[in-house]
C-alpha cells in the first residue's frame, strides 16, 4: 500500500472541492471525495476514491470515513468544503431554512471532524481545513444575513477546534474566500471571470496541508477586491 498522504474532501464533485482534489492529486496526495452524487467522469486511479456523502446525514459521514480508512489505511487531512447558499435576510428566513443552512454549513463539519478525529490524531501532522467564507468574518448585506450566521458558526467551530488540538499535532484552519467562480457565485449573479478562481483557493489548501504543526494558521481570508472591513 502506498504511503502517500490522504485527504478527505467534502463537496468534491465540482467547484472548489474538485479543484482541491485535482491540486492535491497533482502534488502526490491520495484523495477521498465525499459527494451527494459522486462524479463519474474521473478516470480510474488507485489514488482517488469517490464516496457518497450527504451533509444532512451523519451516518453517511461515518461510512465515508470507514471506506477511506479501509481503502487507504490512513487519513492526514480533512477538508470541510460542502456548503449551501442562502439569500434570506434574518427577518425573512423561516425556521426550516435556518435549520437546513445551519445543519449543512455548521453542524455537518463538526460531526464529520468528530468522526475523522482519531485518524487525524494518529497521523504525523493531521490537518482540518474548513472552507468557511468571508461571510464568517463580516455581514456584507441584508441578503447575506442568514448565510453569515451559519458561516460565523462555522468559523467559531474551527477556533473551538484549535483549542482542542493543544495536546496533539493536528492543526485547524478556516479559509475565508469572498466570491469564487463557482455555481454559488452564478446563483448570486456574480461575474465568474472577475472573481477568485477555485484553483487559487486550492493552492492555499495545498500550502496549508504541508505546513508543520509549528506553523499553525487560524484564518486565511481571500478576496478578489479590497474591503475596508476585512
Amino acid at each position: 500500500m502506498s504511503d502517500a498522504p490522504v485527504a478527505m474532501i467534502s463537496g468534491a464533485n465540482r467547484g472548489i472541492g474538485a479543484s482541491i482534489a485535482d491540486t492535491l492529486l497533482a502534488a502526490g496526495w491520495r484523495v477521498s471525495l465525499g459527494c451527494r452524487t459522486p462524479p463519474s467522469e474521473r478516470p480510474e486511479s488507485a489514488n482517488w476514491l469517490s464516496c457518497h456523502y450527504d451533509a444532512l446525514d451523519a451516518a453517511s459521514g461515518q461510512a465515508w470515513v470507514d471506506d477511506t480508512l479501509r481503502t487507504f489505511g490512513r487519513l492526514d487531512a480533512l477538508i470541510n468544503n460542502a456548503g449551501i447558499l442562502s439569500q434570506s435576510t434574518v427577518l425573512e428566513a423561516s425556521g426550516d431554512e435556518f435549520d437546513r443552512v445551519m445543519a449543512v454549513n455548521a453542524r455537518a463539519p463538526m460531526l464529520l471532524t468528530q468522526q475523522a478525529w482519531p485518524h487525524l490524531v494518529a497521523a504525523e501532522q493531521g490537518k482540518v481545513i474548513s472552507i468557511v467564507s468571508l461571510s464568517g468574518l463580516r455581514v456584507r448585506s441584508a441578503a447575506s444575513g442568514l448565510y453569515a450566521m451559519s458561516k460565523f458558526a462555522a468559523q467559531a467551530f474551527v477556533h473551538g477546534l484549535r483549542h482542542c488540538t493543544a495536546e496533539t499535532r493536528v492543526r485547524a484552519t478556516a479559509i475565508c474566500p469572498g466570491f469564487v467562480a463557482t455555481d454559488m457565485a452564478t446563483a448570486a449573479q456574480v461575474d465568474g471571470a472577475s472573481v477568485t478562481q477555485p484553483e487559487e483557493v486550492a493552492r492555499v489548501v495545498q500550502m496549508l496541508v504541508t505546513l508543520p504543526p509549528s506553523a499553525g494558521i487560524a484564518t486565511v481570508p481571500i478576496n478578489w477586491q479590497i474591503e475596508d472591513t476585512v
